[in-house]
């Protein structure tokens, strides 16, 4: 800092030289050479702010589509600041160099005042006196603490990253700043203060003349900045105690779980995900005397319902999960969460034997829509279909694995779709019902191409509905509110029935595997519309194309994104040649599907083989 001290103190008298020995014309001069010195500085960043806040809505979707995944989010975060060209090290720059000039202004200005050789008068005051709380010096602190309220009202008003904050955002720093302005001035030299009070003036001419070169709202749509709601009373006292009722849950299921030996245990991440693994634990239990072990990171899961004896059901909170998979202790874990070892769940450390096993909860292409080495860390795969099979071992010579065992199991939840379809009363539909359910992934249907598609589709001819993806409701609402607004008793957002599925006449969906659920339950057609792919995996193209891809002219059609105006003409067609596809996408079913009508006791009779050390009865 003394070097520093030294160069602001040669800065200093040098301006004292032009300024006639005058030090309070001195820092005037000084403070405006250095503010016109940093303004190009101080440009980049306002122009660098104006990029957050074009980008905000793209963070504050990343935020909701990976919650829980702080790793993920920070990944997607960091390739989105690179794309656009947002950089942390420019908003924090211009601080970071007052701060240093700070320091060198008050070793310089203690430097200068002992010489005593000069006027230090400016306006009539006697700059030099210490400390400023005698007479009338206590002007200087007054004026710091209101020169930066002055800068913090003019950034709240015309700086771009202030449309981003709240009220406790904008005005608590407010009153911070101005605070410590005036104790600031209070406790150094008048001088400080002094080239204090001129920094905050300059900055706020700055700030103006910055917004006025560079208007935010030429740059950025300032209209759809999420703005969160602020939680009521209730809300807060209510979110309180559910967070201390789960904790109190958690440690004593995860208690109770700790206490029991146990042979085979199930992961679920949700309520949602027990239709995969029921087939199979709906016959173990019927066909052997094994308890089922049930972890869920879901406090209101179905499974708290079910009344066995041999099905014990647990409650974990995420944090305590990580816990919980490093004691695991059992034979056979099974679950449909991937990623095991790469990031917060790991294997167990204390039983290296266990058989993780893993069976996807969509049909689908394991290579395409998981990340890279999602899978490399399971013993068994449950596959669903041949398609799994091809991947997963060109997957293994691809990365040089070792091989995994997989399970030709088949997917039990078209099973359990079929047997549901078959009982439901079914009559022709007087006008062809058409069901848009995409996924929730980035440029899904709902936020690409929503508008384009309900303009194109003739309304008068179809009955339209909207069905949005159960997390697309729950991770987005002002996205949904919108949607509503504006089509209003078209969208259906009641998911405790799957009737308006599958008494539907066709499904236009994008990248979602509904699309197959649908086809190979209902034997009617889909329309795709290509949207951006979903991609999950950057290095997916290893020889096999996914079943994703090709699957989509063949059990339906596809339509660019770009060219929706015939969309309608595409539904006629799919809807009068039904037939055609129904044999077609029969065809396709059983050549590309395991088991049919029998993965439940195919994959039920490998678990109980495992727990019971004896596989050969699958």
């Amino acid at each position: 800092m003394s070097f520093l001290s030294a160069i602001f103190t040669d800065l200093i008298r040098y301006c004292l030289i032009l300024t006639d020995w005058n030090f309070g014309t001195a820092l005037i001069v000084f403070t405006l050479f250095t503010r016109i010195i940093l303004f190009p500085i101080s440009f980049i960043s306002h122009k660098n702010s104006i990029i957050l806040l074009r980008i905000h809505p793209q963070l504050e979707d990343i935020k909701a589509r990976f919650a829980g995944e702080l790793s993920t989010i920070l990944a997607e975060q960091k390739a989105l600041y690179k794309k656009e060209k947002y950089s942390t090290l420019k908003a924090l720059l211009p601080m970071i160099l007052q701060i240093i000039i700070v320091l060198g202004v008050i070793g310089a200005v203690y430097s200068v005042f002992e010489n005593n050789e000069y006027n230090f008068m400016f306006l009539g005051f006697d700059l030099s006196v210490i400390p400023t709380l005698n007479s009338y010096y206590i002007i200087i602190p007054i004026l710091s603490a209101v020169s930066a309220f002055i800068l913090c009202l003019v950034q709240n008003i015309f700086n771009p990253l202030a449309k981003m904050q709240g009220f406790m955002g904008k005005w608590g720093t407010a009153i911070f700043l101005t605070a410590f302005s005036g104790y600031f001035a209070l406790v150094f030299e008048s001088g400080i203060g002094f080239y204090w009070i001129l920094g905050n003036i300059l900055g706020s001419l700055i700030t103006i003349i910055c917004v006025l070169i560079y208007p935010p709202k030429n740059y950025a749509d300032l209209s759809i900045i999420v703005r969160k709601t602020k939680p009521t009373k209730e809300e807060i006292a209510q979110k309180k105690q559910r967070k201390i009722t789960e904790k109190a849950r958690g440690k004593e299921d995860v208690a109770r779980f700790y206490s029991v030996k146990k042979q085979l245990v199930f992961y679920s991440e949700a309520s949602g995900f027990y239709k995969y693994f029921k087939p199979y634990i709906e016959y173990i239990l019927k066909e052997s005397d094994i308890v089922i072990h049930y972890v869920t990171s879901d406090i209101n899961d179905q499974v708290f319902s079910i009344n066995h004896e041999r099905f014990k059901s647990y409650f974990c909170t995420p944090n305590g999960l990580i816990t919980l998979f490093m004691k695991m202790d059992c034979d056979v874990f099974v679950m449909t969460m991937p990623d095991l070892e790469k990031y917060h769940y790991k294997r167990s450390l204390i039983r290296k034997d266990i058989e993780y096993i893993y069976t996807d909860h969509g049909f689908g292409s394991v290579n395409l829509l998981l990340r890279h080495g999602a899978l490399d860390h399971f013993d068994t795969i449950f596959c669903g279909g041949i398609s799994y099979v091809h991947e997963i071992r060109q997957m293994e010579e691809h990365s040089r694995k070792d091989e995994k065992k997989l399970v030709e199991v088949g997917f039990a939840l078209f099973d359990e779709l079929i047997a549901a379809y078959e009982k439901l009363e079914k009559s022709e539909n007087k006008k062809p019902q058409i069901l848009i359910a995409p996924s929730w992934q980035k440029d899904n249907i709902l936020e690409y191409c929503l508008d384009g598609l309900m303009a194109n589709l003739d309304s008068e001819k179809y009955n339209i509905i909207i069905r949005p993806h159960p997390e697309f409701v729950k991770r987005f609402p002002h996205k949904m509110r919108k949607i509503v607004d504006k089509y209003k008793e078209k969208v259906e957002t009641d998911f405790s029935s799957n009737s308006t599925v599958y008494l539907s006449d066709v499904v236009i969906t994008d990248w979602s595997s509904i699309a197959q659920e649908f086809s190979f339950t209902t034997k009617k057609p889909s329309l795709f519309i290509n949207t951006p792919m979903k991609i999950m995996n950057p290095h997916w193209e290893i020889g096999y194309t996914p079943i994703d891809i090709w699957i989509r002219d063949e059990i339906g059609k596809s339509v660019e994104a770009e060219n929706l105006s015939s969309i309608s003409e595409v539904v006629a067609s799919l809807i009068q040649n039904s037939q055609d596809y129904r044999e077609k996408i029969e065809t396709i079913f059983k050549e590309n599907v395991f088991n049919i009508g029998d993965c439940a006791r195919v994959g039920g009779e490998y678990l109980i083989g495992k727990i019971k050390g004896n596989q050969s009865n699958v």
